[in-house]
């Protein structure tokens, strides 16, 4: 929180306010309500600050500065946009009246992650960007938009089942390019995942299905192909029934395949259990 003085006063009110929104509370400590005010407003704008600074003025130590915004009593907040008051509010508030006068100029929390979803997704940082979406589908999950995008990642971190629910739900209304492009990356997804190169190991195993290298082969390819499961409930068998050696291999190539899903991973947790179940 910025406390304005006459020296940073044009700095914070009438530059900043250029770029972002400035929320001004007026407060003095002999007015208790206007420092419960200030802190909650504080409070409910931490998740805003790419939007909003927030500032104070101390109505006993700089008197001028709440004379210029014409203030008459505290408690007071006023929002500033180019210089200017835009909006404001009187008296004490309730945590309800403070929402919905900040609603009216703040992003909804579900927008503010699907941007930083997009740009992790742009800098294909797959796990940070699903982790995200997640939650701005847990907030929203009717709108076309955050739905594409969970799609999109799904599809990027293998998870083609998820993708092709989340498409399913998408009407018809909202079917845009974006979609078209989407269904497109699935439609190749589901295509690299039972490639040629898939096929032959799997026809080869059918016709050896002892033979233990083919089996490693196999759940390699899978889990490049994102097939983790598949690759997981394969190996998991040789650590179950296998000889010694079969284990050890099979279990250093089990661990590998759960290090490449993401924290939290539901798959990866299954499988974790499972193990752990097996050797303890």
């Amino acid at each position: 929180m910025i406390a304005i003085t006459l020296e940073n006063f044009q700095q914070v009110v009438l530059e900043e306010s250029k770029n972002k929104l400035v929320l001004v509370a007026f407060w003095a400590g002999q007015v208790p309500e206007s420092v419960e005010l200030k802190d909650k407003l504080s409070a409910k704008v931490t998740l805003f600050t790419e939007q909003i600074v927030m500032a104070s003025v101390d109505c006993q130590t700089e008197q001028q500065i709440a004379q210029q915004f014409g203030i008459q009593g505290l408690p007071t907040a006023v929002l500033v946009k180019d210089g200017q008051p835009i909006d404001g509010v009187s008296g004490p508030q309730t945590d309800e009246t403070i929402s919905a006068f900040l609603d009216k100029h703040l992003p909804k929390k579900e927008d503010i992650l699907l941007a930083q979803a997009q740009n992790l997704l742009t800098e294909n940082k797959l796990n940070d960007a699903q982790k995200v979406i997640i939650q701005a589908y847990q907030i929203n999950n009717e709108r076309a938009d955050i739905k594409l995008l969970f799609a999109d990642v799904s599809i990027q971190l293998g998870k083609t089942d998820d993708a092709q629910a989340l498409l399913d739900s998408i009407m018809m209304v909202d079917q845009d390019s974006y979609y078209q492009a989407i269904l497109a990356k699935l439609e190749l997804a589901s295509q690299a995942a039972n490639s040629p190169e898939i096929q032959a190991l799997e026809a080869q195993l059918v016709a050896k299905p002892d033979y233990i290298e083919l089996k490693h082969q196999l759940a390699a390819q899978y889990s490049q192909v994102n097939r983790h499961e598949d690759a997981l409930q394969l190996l998991f068998r040789l650590v179950q029934a296998g000889d010694v050696e079969t284990k050890e291999q099979s279990k250093t190539l089990f661990l590998d395949v759960l290090k490449a899903l993401p924290d939290g991973d539901a798959i990866a947790t299954k499988y974790r259990r499972k193990l752990y179940t097996l050797m303890y």
